[in-house]
């Protein structure tokens, strides 16, 4: 690959493939990409995309092999402590918080069992893929566990005896239902993370990371906006300012032929729900009209 081109991992198949590629789209990205090609080439940008498994992320970016890294933070924090735990330093740095990749890595028991607490844990089996956050966990809170480190699968292993209960992540909890158990305790809320080379790097890359730093913050701010339209009497326009969701001072418009009358223009930065829509009407507002914001810059 050319030296000169920026390399970002993502993971190769997984619940964040899809948002970090729809992200990096977003970001006026073309990317081309044959099938079951590990490597996407980015035709109107000097970045290439790296298809990887999660957990090899943080490895190559700290050994400098990509220059970018986009992870779950509890990919990321597992990582950090396992360096930590053999007396290394994590040399990534996060460099942005993402709006996806929402779960959350937590504790749970088989459904028929008890739970009094944290101290239900005490000299339990916990089978996990994270051992080294769940014995951070557990350390915070002075207790004495048994951890059981998996490879995988590891919603079966108290149904194998394996284990007593679980630590793995969570996000709707169907997975759970499905195996007979229930979520009783959260050791971290995930979500995605950016992660970037502490290396500095020479000014055509750097100024391309920081273009797309620039992009995804636009991409991030405009995810639930919306732009509204409407008219409404002079007289109503606190009320209506006061309706209108997560918005800034809107815009203010004389209409032509009716002095009383304004048009009002409002980025919102919320969500925009039908009951908002009535009640601006009913506080005066008419032809109201709603569009979806792709981009944005501050």
């Amino acid at each position: 690959m050319d030296a000169a081109r920026l390399k970002l991992a993502v993971q190769k198949a997984g619940r964040l493939t899809d948002p970090s590629l729809d992200l990096l789209v977003r970001c006026g990205l073309k990317l081309s990409r044959g099938k079951d090609q590990l490597v996407g080439y980015g035709e109107n940008m000097p970045l290439d995309v790296l298809f990887v498994r999660d957990d090899d992320i943080p490895d190559l970016v700290q050994e400098d092999v990509c220059d970018l890294g986009l992870l779950g933070l509890n990919v990321l924090e597992e990582k950090r402590l396992e360096f930590a735990a053999r007396g290394g330093a994590a040399r990534f740095m996060p460099v942005r918080r993402l709006d996806f990749g929402r779960c959350r890595l937590s504790l749970a028991i088989p459904t028929e069992a008890s739970w009094q607490g944290v101290d239900s844990l005490r000299g339990k089996r916990i089978a996990t893929t994270y051992p080294f956050l769940l014995e951070r966990f557990l350390r915070e809170r002075e207790v004495t566990a048994h951890i059981v480190t998996l490879a995988g699968a590891v919603e079966i292993a108290p149904r194998l005896k394996r284990a007593d209960l679980i630590c793995d992540l969570v996000a709707s909890g169907a997975t759970l239902e499905a195996n007979h158990l229930r979520e009783v305790e959260t050791v971290l809320e995930c979500h995605a993370v950016l992660v970037r080379t502490p290396l500095i790097l020479p000014p055509e890359k750097e100024d391309w990371v920081q273009r797309l730093l620039m992009r995804i913050d636009g991409v991030q701010q405009v995810r639930e906006s919306k732009y509204i339209m409407l008219h409404a009497p002079r007289s109503a326009l606190p009320e209506i300012a006061r309706l209108l969701p997560g918005s800034e001072s809107p815009t203010i418009i004389p209409l032509e032929g009716s002095p009383d009358r304004v048009a009002v223009h409002a980025v919102c930065r919320e969500n925009v729900f039908w009951e908002t829509l009535e009640r601006l009407k009913q506080a005066g507002a008419s032809a109201l009209l709603v569009l979806p914001v792709e981009k944005m810059l501050a």
